[in-house]
């Protein structure tokens, strides 16, 4: 008997295409509203995407499930893809300091070796954006 001949040849891809950017997930809410019958639950889920080469994106999405929020949080965050020049040292090539609202976020150089030494989203952001040397500081919220 001969071995069996087509059908899909490239099984382990299972028909998904590999995207350019890695995401992860920096926040997931649950809100409800109130109706007739109870209350409705809905996520909110802010996700981040970058290449580790100097480009990331933020994005928002919102769904009645968690993998639906996520899913078009990633798909906005593709769209909100911004570059920066990373120089050889691979951090900041000078100090920042940016606020909004009641937030203050300090970034500053480090030296080569030094790693990532932020908190919270700015070290994930900083890693998907390809910055190996930096120090940072979030004031207020």
């Amino acid at each position: 008997m001969q071995p069996r001949r087509g059908g899909n040849q490239n099984q382990g891809d299972r028909g998904q295409r590999r995207s350019e950017f890695e995401q992860k997930v920096l926040d997931i809410r649950r809100t409800a509203r109130v109706v007739a019958g109870g209350r409705r639950f809905s996520f909110r889920a802010t996700v981040i995407v970058g290449d580790r080469n100097g480009r990331v994106g933020l994005g928002m999405g919102k769904g009645t499930s968690v993998a639906e929020a996520v899913e078009k949080g990633a798909f906005q965050a593709k769209k909100e893809v911004f570059a920066f020049p990373l120089n050889e040292a691979r951090t900041v090539a000078h100090a920042v300091e940016a606020k909004f609202a009641a937030a203050r976020v300090v970034l500053k150089p480090a030296r080569e070796g030094r790693g990532i030494i932020a908190g919270g989203p700015v070290r994930v952001i900083a890693d998907l954006g390809g910055i190996r040397n930096l120090t940072a500081k979030v004031l207020g919220r």
